[in-house]
């Protein structure tokens, strides 16, 4: 089974900066291990092709309910 690694892109991130964008959120099956906190989309793309496995970008959401827990619903 090929691996998949699932990465998002940063939130608090202009489009002009010259920072990495992107953040690696999991790993499935890929025996790759990630000592970086952010990594540029061509070194995304070569670990993933060095071990095999698939990228897959997580889509965003609006940002609502993020880092709080379960909302309480009435």
């Amino acid at each position: 089974m090929a691996g998949k690694i699932f990465y998002r892109e940063r939130r608090k991130i202009e489009e002009k900066e010259r920072r990495p964008r992107f953040r690696v959120v999991a790993a499935l099956g890929a025996d790759v291990a990630f000592f970086a906190q952010h990594l540029r989309r061509q070194e995304l793309e070569q670990i993933a092709r060095e071990a095999g496995a698939e990228l897959v970008k997580l889509e965003g959401g609006s940002g609502e309910g993020c880092g709080g827990g379960p909302k309480d619903v009435e």
